[in-house]
């Protein structure tokens, strides 16, 4: 499929929400996930599109993670609506937390399997060791991603995202910002499909098509973002289907779908460094930066200082925190192997067979425990996971 063709199935797919948005036109519900959500979608991936496009003309750690945030803007888009109407409407701080808490299990116990399950494929295919090989300055993303889960158990002993534990985890993405962006090490990847395409253009064209992909899909994201959440939650109502799980699985679903893609693809392509150091970048954000946004939107739209949290919420933020304490003491090693994808794959399916607040509580533990249990093996890593903070990286000039 061409490059025109595959842009032009994009604006296609998020022209139908834009043409409602100006018209005024309302679906109903049902319609309204479809249309918008589809919208979101076409946004993610011409966002997408134009954050790798720019690999052409930046490079290194800081590149990667800057991209990473781009790339998630738009469940960042819904997850603020949520919180800022939550300010007026306080049933809708609910819809906050679930989004964070589904972006956040979804990018570590669905992304980070499917990375390695196309890794180990292309391997078996040509023949070389399977397992995910990260390099060593990727220590800092695990270092802080690490130090960010554990600030995070804050929020269910508080049951609220208090507004001082807004402007740390803002404070600590700045200087995750600082350290990657000082790392020495590049990372050079392999532009494929659409970017690869668009980077043969001279620099000024390609330039100016990058921007206006980023502009154009920012326009999109904003204009579909307030329906495509309240279609999800009016959709819950007409259906019978609990909105909460509506707003927490499906909205990351649709934004994070192009990320997951290209992460793949490049683990496909046997640089699953690349693949897998986009999602852990991206998981750093989300876990810091969206957090802390959080209680900002909420009080921008006329709440508290804090974020309010009530039980199922506390239950599902400790359930986040402890999959992503497990997740970064699997990587303390920078090996992603098989097996561990399969366990964090199959510890995120527990959870659908087995719902209920008690469920949520005991996975929390079990995450724990594996987590202490895995941990003890691994000890002398944590050693140079901390001199990361520092950013001392053993091979790196820093």
């Amino acid at each position: 499929m061409s490059v025109a063709v595959r842009v032009g199935a994009a604006f296609a797919g998020a022209l139908p929400a834009v043409v409602l948005r100006v018209t005024g036109v309302e679906p109903g519900a049902v319609a309204g996930i479809a249309v918008f959500g589809l919208g979101v979608l076409a946004a993610a991936l011409l966002l997408m599109w134009s954050a790798e496009t720019a690999r052409a003309d930046i490079s290194g750690p800081l590149a990667l993670a800057l991209l990473a945030f781009i790339a998630v803007l738009p469940e960042y888009a819904v997850d603020l609506y949520f919180a800022y109407t939550a300010g007026s409407r306080p049933e809708y701080a609910a819809y906050a937390a679930a989004n964070m808490t589904g972006a956040n299990r979804l990018l570590v116990g669905v992304g980070w399997p499917l990375v390695a399950l196309a890794g180990w494929a292309a391997a078996r295919r040509r023949g070389v060791e399977p397992g995910i090989a990260l390099r060593e300055h990727r220590r800092i993303d695990v270092a802080f991603l690490g130090a960010a889960a554990l600030v995070a158990f804050v929020m269910p002993a508080t049951r609220e995202i208090a507004w001082w534990l807004a402007v740390v985890l803002i404070a600590w993405y700045a200087y995750y910002l600082f350290r990657v962006g000082r790392c020495s090490e590049t990372d050079e990847e392999e532009l494929v499909g659409v970017p690869a395409r668009l980077a043969q253009l001279p620099p000024p064209a390609r330039r100016a098509t990058t921007v206006t992909g980023f502009v154009l899909a920012a326009g999109v994201v904003f204009a579909c973002a307030e329906p495509f959440a309240t279609a999800l939650v009016d959709a819950g109502a007409s259906l019978g289907v609990d909105r909460f799980l509506l707003v927490q699985w499906l909205a990351p679903l649709a934004s994070e779908a192009p990320e997951l893609i290209v992460a793949v693809v490049f683990a496909w392509r046997l640089r699953g460094d690349d693949g897998l150091g986009a999602l852990l970048s991206s998981k750093v954000n989300q876990w810091t930066l969206l957090i802390g946004s959080l209680p900002l939107a909420y009080l921008a739209g006329g709440g508290g200082a804090s974020l309010p949290l009530v039980e199922r919420q506390v239950d599902e933020v400790l359930l986040t925190a402890a999959q992503t304490v497990l997740a970064v003491v699997l990587l303390l090693d920078l090996r992603f192997l098989p097996w561990k994808a399969g366990l964090l794959l199959v510890l995120f399916a527990v959870q659908f067979a087995w719902p209920g607040t008690a469920a949520r509580i005991t996975l929390s533990w079990v995450y724990l425990g594996l987590a202490v249990a895995l941990l003890v093996p691994r000890l002398g890593e944590l050693r140079p996971s901390v001199r990361a903070l520092a950013g001392r990286v053993a091979g790196d000039r820093h």
